[in-house]
């Protein structure tokens, strides 16, 4: 399970704002391509544990800066999606 997990963080650490805004059509989340760059770029920046409930929800907490609350929860459902 733990080579999994850091696959899935391996790729967030690497995914583009066109990565992102694919997946979320995929699941319905409303991103725009600048918002999908912002994050996709903070997640480059900087080191996250998805599977950690701490650092997911800092994460989420600067999504929500970047975007809303409401596009946040539902990026927090896709990413607790793959913990299951």
């Amino acid at each position: 399970m733990k080579f999994i997990q850091h696959l899935i963080n391996q790729k967030a650490q690497m995914m583009t704002g066109d990565e992102l805004l694919k997946y979320a059509e995929g699941v319905n989340i409303p991103l725009k391509r600048e918002e999908a760059e912002k994050i996709a770029g903070r997640l480059r920046r900087k080191k996250v544990d998805l599977f950690n409930e701490y650092e997911r929800a800092d994460l989420l907490r600067e999504i929500a800066s970047i975007t809303n609350e409401q596009t946040a929860k539902k990026l927090n459902k896709l990413l607790t999606m793959f913990q299951q």
